[in-house]
């Protein structure tokens, strides 16, 4: 009846928040400003978070690998954490090298990022095999969790992202460009882990810069498995509720 209950509530509160775009669809772009084949598919991804693809909408999670940083200039939103998160997804999938733009779609499948017709089949394949919803609501610290998926047990990931940062590039094959992106990971983290279902209170980081921030979730079958799960936090997110 927990379980049920739980259901329902989710169905009501997910069309709210997700207005007339069916969905969604998690697209994780693996980018760096440090490469020249990525503003094309860092526009691509913004698109995308805006527009949706016929009617589907798309959580879209900007992630900067470190692997292009070198000693004289570095990519500021990269981490190596975020490369280890590629590279999982690159064993998962039988990909033998990592690689930018790599776009990669509720966790199990990988086109190249830039490469719009590619990305939104993509999209659209997916979106046949709906995702569990994850409803997100604000809490005193950050916020509080709560959902279900088909499937197994699964790690529950929260990731805070910028949105409209404007960056004037000092290194690297763009060097001397300004770049913009959206839905950069500025925080992404393991905070649980349900079999099925979840539901818990996450605290979150202090936005880091004065840009507009917004937060997702994802229930996730294992490292670099299938998204099984997803939902976001009506925006924009402030440290203050």
């Amino acid at each position: 009846m927990k379980r049920l209950a739980l259901l329902a509530a989710i169905a009501v509160a997910v069309p709210a928040a997700s207005g007339s775009l069916a969905g969604p669809v998690v697209v994780e772009l693996f980018t760096s400003e440090g490469c020249s084949s990525c503003p094309p598919a860092d526009a691509l991804l913004s698109s995308l978070a805006r527009d949706g693809v016929d009617g589907i909408r798309v959580l879209a999670l900007s992630e900067h690998v470190d692997y292009w940083d070198g000693p004289a200039w570095r990519d500021p939103y990269s981490s190596p954490e975020l490369t280890r998160r590629q590279l999982a997804y690159d064993r998962a999938m039988g990909v033998d090298s990592a690689y930018t733009p790599q776009a990669v779609v509720n966790g199990g499948a990988q086109v190249v990022g830039s490469d719009s017709p590619s990305l939104r089949a993509a999209v659209l394949r997916a979106a046949k095999r709906p995702l569990g919803a994850l409803v997100l609501r604000r809490s005193p610290s950050g916020v509080e969790v709560e959902g279900v998926w088909p499937g197994g047990r699964a790690a529950v990931l929260v990731a805070l992202l910028e949105d409209g940062v404007r960056s004037v590039v000092r290194g690297g094959e763009n060097a001397g460009r300004t770049l913009r992106h959206d839905g950069v990971a500025r925080w992404l983290a393991r905070v649980g882990e349900g079999e099925g279902s979840f539901r818990g209170e996450v605290p979150l980081p202090a936005p880091p810069g004065q840009g507009t921030f917004h937060v997702v979730a994802l229930a996730q079958e294992g490292r670099g498995g299938r998204i099984l799960a997803a939902g976001e936090l009506a925006r924009p997110y402030a440290a203050d509720p």
